[in-house]
């Protein structure tokens, strides 16, 4: 998934990249205006998270040219400017939401993900997104991968993924009763350079399970296959 960030500070646009990579988002980068509206006229983002003050043209006009064109691309205003007139403008010309500098990696990805799913569930029914099922019928999951969620079939209880985290759980779908080894799963869902002997696969898959299943210690879902990597059964 694909999140286009135009900021011109350096460092506010270098953390806030570093913070959607880290859970799977792929960044576009830009620093002023008409970049942003460059990349995302080539780049077609998922998402696009624009600064207002910015050289050349501010994040209100490049929202404005934005939904000329797209009217339901996600688009969130990360911004210093707190007056209530700031974010009056910014919703009325047709964002998402707005957060407020300085924010928090949590209430970020928070707003993210609030933002992709309403998006999604304000589509064209006729376009559903595809969904997979995983687990026994006792923890039984539904996974709507653009709306980065589950949600268990017993309870209809919601449960938050990051894009990798989907990224992971499609993987093993694909190869539902396979043994999937570690390389692999490294190489589909970090990429082909990725350092193999990390241990990120695992602590991805141990802070998944704490989100899935039902007993973490005793997972159904997510099985672990010695000396290979991991699996999925069969529903």
């Amino acid at each position: 998934m694909k999140v286009l960030i135009a900021e011109d500070d350096p460092i506010t646009l270098e953390s806030v990249s570093a913070c959607l990579t880290s859970e799977g988002f792929t960044t576009i980068l830009a620093t002023n205006g008409e970049q942003a509206i460059a990349k995302w006229s080539s780049e077609q983002p998922d998402l696009v998270c624009l600064d207002i003050m910015m050289p050349h043209i501010d994040g209100y006009e490049v929202c404005r040219r934005i939904r000329a064109t797209d009217p339901h691309l996600p688009v969130l205003f990360l911004s210093a400017k707190n007056e209530e007139i700031d974010v009056v403008v910014g919703l009325e010309i047709g964002a998402d939401d707005f957060v407020r500098k300085p924010f928090g990696k949590h209430e970020l990805l928070a707003r993210i993900r609030s933002v992709l799913r309403r998006s999604h569930m304000s589509a064209d029914a006729h376009s559903e997104s595809p969904t997979f099922t995983l687990g026994p019928d006792s923890s039984e999951l539904i996974i709507y991968p653009t709306e980065l969620r589950a949600e268990r079939t017993s309870t209809s209880e919601s449960i938050d993924l990051s894009p990798r985290e989907v990224s992971i759980l499609q993987c093993l779908h694909e190869r539902a009763g396979q043994a999937v080894h570690r390389d692999y799963l490294l190489d589909q869902c970090w990429g082909v350079d990725y350092y193999p002997e990390s241990r990120t696969l695992d602590q991805h898959i141990a802070n998944l399970r704490k989100s899935i299943e039902l007993d973490p210690s005793a997972p159904e879902i997510i099985e672990t296959v010695r000396g290979v990597g991991y699996r999925v059964a069969k529903v």
